[in-house]
């Protein structure tokens, strides 16, 4: 048992020093080092933007959702990146395993997996949002449709995040804090704007649930269709001046999204 408490002892002595957060993985070669302290420089400027924008989105609820509900939503949206990744992964092979001839082989910018894999993440937010908040009570007025989805969203955003910037490892932190402004303002507003189309569908159909079906469906394919026409003008983006263009857009949905959300307000049995 003494020699138990002396090891946990220079465990924590250990991490106060920041010398067990150091330590070799064969896959980063055998003369590197990956130190897990820094790990938390992509974790925090990951995380951070969505939480901000979470913060600024929240304040358009007029009837504030519990606050577990809410840091439930935003897990299962983390939860439901690792799920994306895989349905986006098994798509590339099901796509690439196809007969294409050497002249049309598929590559990771074709428009066929960028709509599929769009398609993927935007039914994959759906789904964890409607299974998490939408079908339980804490969904009781229209405008919570969009509070979950964005929230959900923003979860899966995060992780997101964290996953561009652990490939910025190697990079400066200027590189990573430039790259998470970036994400900020582009991506991250993409989910936003995308997860809130399905959730003022679903939030005009809840005091008619007869078109709550129509009204899923139409919201999944649009907002498949602007997350793909997103990504379709980031890659072609090769100018400073076309990324620009492409982000004001999205600032535009975003623009058009904050009126609407007064219009969800004051959605009521008669609309």
């Amino acid at each position: 048992k003494n020699a138990y408490n002396r090891r946990v002892a220079e465990i924590i002595a250990q991490i106060i020093h920041q010398d067990l957060f150091c330590f070799k993985a064969p896959s980063f070669g055998a003369a590197a080092c990956i130190n897990i302290g820094e790990l938390f420089i992509p974790i925090f400027t990951g995380i951070l933007p969505a939480l901000l924008w979470l913060w600024y989105w929240l304040r358009e609820d007029p009837h504030p959702e519990p606050r577990k509900t809410l840091i439930f939503s935003f897990i299962l949206g983390m939860l439901g990146v690792p799920v994306a990744l895989f349905l986006e992964y098994f798509l590339y092979e099901l796509v690439k395993g196809l007969d294409f001839s050497p002249q049309t082989a598929i590559s990771m910018t074709s428009p066929l997996l960028l709509l599929g894999w769009a398609f993927i993440e935007e039914i994959v937010k759906f789904q964890f949002a409607w299974w998490g908040d939408l079908k339980r009570s804490v969904y009781d007025e229209p405008v919570d449709a969009l509070i979950y989805l964005i929230t959900v969203a923003l979860g899966f955003a995060a992780l997101e995040n964290v996953f561009f910037l652990f490939d910025l490892y190697n990079e400066t932190p200027t590189i990573m804090a430039l790259t998470a402004n970036l994400r900020f303002f582009g991506a991250n507003l993409l989910h936003i704007v995308s997860s809130a189309t399905i959730g003022v569908s679903i939030a005009f159909s809840f005091f008619h649930k007869e078109h709550a079906i129509r009204n899923i469906w139409g919201g999944i394919i649009l907002a498949t269709l602007l997350h793909w026409a997103f990504n379709a003008a980031i890659i072609n983006a090769a100018q400073k001046i076309a990324l620009l263009e492409t982000l004001s857009v999205v600032w535009t949905f975003a623009i058009i999204l904050i009126f609407i959300f007064e219009k969800v307000k004051k959605i009521d049995p008669a609309s």
